[in-house]
Order: structure tokens, then sequence, then C-alpha cells
């Protein structure tokens, strides 16, 4: 009797230890009931029906799936080799068990399919220089139809756009001789820029020169300005001194007679023949004839 209690107890322990199932962190337990679908197991222990139900485990981390390199013609008719990498996590285990057969193996055909499609609207140029549009359009593409599936395409990145080595040859020609362009016309523009500061330089030393000789110009006319006024101001002051001298009756016979021969000696100027003297110039004259007498020979003042 005691064995067959202990048989019993042996048989309840084993078909409890089968009802037992451990689900980890990042799994879903999917519990099928005579291959009909129950409830989902969250992580943990849990226990279900022995012999009966059935537990498939989902991994609910995020996967990668690798789109091979392929060929995508451009709209301008340049073969390219295109390939990509998608990155999706699983939001729905239901979903993702029950309604595609492969998922991987779907999504990749659908990658392929849509990367076709969206390199083969762009030309070559565009392609290469709108990775991030591609990427961004690839991702909602595949985000919208593997919805159905439980999953989300987290981002999307295309890894290589390719052209043919003919192609890319042409390419690098072009660039190089856009370089050189570039070149050419910065050497030119620098060049037109030194001969500008040159003439610029050239015309501002010419406008400080003739500004310089305008105003030496000005300074030596206010200097012989100056001087003629001092002159004729000196000439006017001895004019007035004889003028009043004469109207006071006591004119200054040395003065008066200096000035005749001043006079006189200008209207001769060593080309008249002929010179007609006033009736006063007798007097005159006799005056510096007295003046004379009035001197010794050695020029000492005679005495009387």
């Amino acid at each position: 009797m005691e064995i067959l209690l202990a048989l019993i107890a042996l048989f309840i322990l084993i078909v409890a230890g089968t009802g037992l199932r451990i689900v980890r962190q990042y799994e879903k337990g999917l519990v099928e009931r005579f291959g009909r679908y129950t409830k989902t197991l969250e992580p943990g222990l849990n226990l279900i029906i022995p012999f009966v139900d059935r537990v498939i485990k989902v991994d609910m981390r995020e996967q990668v799936v690798d789109v091979p390199p392929q060929e995508v013609i451009t709209r301008d008719n340049v073969v390219v080799t295109v390939d990509a990498v998608v990155y999706f996590q699983p939001t729905d285990p239901v979903k993702l068990q029950y309604n595609v057969a492969n998922f991987i193996v779907a999504a990749t055909k659908l990658a392929q399919t849509n990367l076709r499609n969206i390199v083969g609207d762009l030309d070559l140029d565009g392609a290469l220089t709108s990775r991030e549009t591609i990427n961004t359009q690839l991702r909602d593409i595949l985000d919208d139809a593997t919805d159905p599936w439980g999953t989300k395409v987290v981002r999307v990145e295309i890894q290589r756009i390719e052209p043919p080595p003919d192609v890319t040859e042409a390419m690098h020609r072009q660039m190089k001789a856009e370089r050189e362009r570039r070149a050419v016309i910065l050497e030119a523009e620098g060049e037109k820029r030194s001969q500008i500061l040159k003439a610029e330089g050239v015309r501002e030393g010419a406008i400080l020169r003739a500004q310089g000789e305008a105003q030496a110009i000005r300074e030596v006319a206010e200097a012989t300005k100056f001087e003629k006024l001092t002159v004729a101001e000196g000439e006017a002051l001895a004019i007035e001194s004889v003028y009043e001298a004469i109207h006071r009756g006591d004119p200054t016979p040395d003065l008066i007679t200096i000035k005749y021969l001043e006079a006189l000696t200008e209207m001769a100027d060593g080309k008249a023949t002929k010179i007609f003297l006033p009736a006063e110039t007798s007097g005159i004259l006799g005056s510096l004839g007295a003046i004379k007498e009035m001197w010794n020979e050695d020029g000492s003042p005679a005495q009387d």
C-alpha cells in the first residue's frame, strides 16, 4: 500500500512538473490548448495543464534583418548595387506568431521590393545624396506593411549605393574637373581683387599727392599775398609820410630828390635817347648839388 501511495505521489509530482513553464524576461509565452490559442504568459513561472496545453515562446527583443545587395536601375538608366539593414521590434506576439509564417523572409522580400521602387524613382545623383530620404521612405513603407504582423520597424539604414566602375571613374574625373575649375575661378578672383586694390592704392596716392601739392600752392600763395600786402602797407605808409611832409610845407629835399632819380631811372631804362624834364628839375638838381657839397670825396662831412 505504501508503495502504491509513493508511486501516486511521484506521478503527481511529475505531472505537476510538466505543467510548470518558465518564461524569460524578454519573452512572451503563447498557450495553445488542443491547437487553439488561449492566453499569453508573462515572464516568470507559469502553470499550464500538462498534456493539454502547449507553450510557444516569442522573443520580444529588437531584431535585425539584413537586406542582401541587389542591382537597381535608377531613373537615368544607371545600374547601382544597393543593400540595407532593417531594425524591427515585435509589439504583438500573437500577430507575429499567427499572421505570418516566416517574418524574416517576408520582411526581407518586402524591403528588397520597396527599396528597388524607391531608388528606381531617383536619378544617380539623387540616390547618392539622398540616403536619409531613402531611409525615411523605406521605414514608413515597411512600418505600415508589417503592422498586421505585430511588429514595428524602428529604423532602416542604407549600407551601400555603389555605381558601376566606369560610372565611378567618370564621376571622379568630373569631380576633379570641377575642383580644377573652382581653383581657376578662385585664382582669377584673387588676381582681380589684387589688381583692384593696387589701382585703388595708386588712385589714393595720386589724390594725396594732388592734395599735398594744392596745399603747398595755397601756402605759397598765402605767403606771397602776405609779402605783397606787407610791402604795399610799407609803401603806403611811406607815401603817406611824404604826403604829410609836403602838406606841412617842409618837404625833405633829400627824399624828393631820391624819388625823382628813381623815376628817371625807370623812364630811361637804357633805351630812351631823349628825356624831357619838368621845370622843377633844376631846383631838384640844385638841391642835389648842394647835398653833394656837404660831403667830401672820401665820404666825410665837409667843414664850413
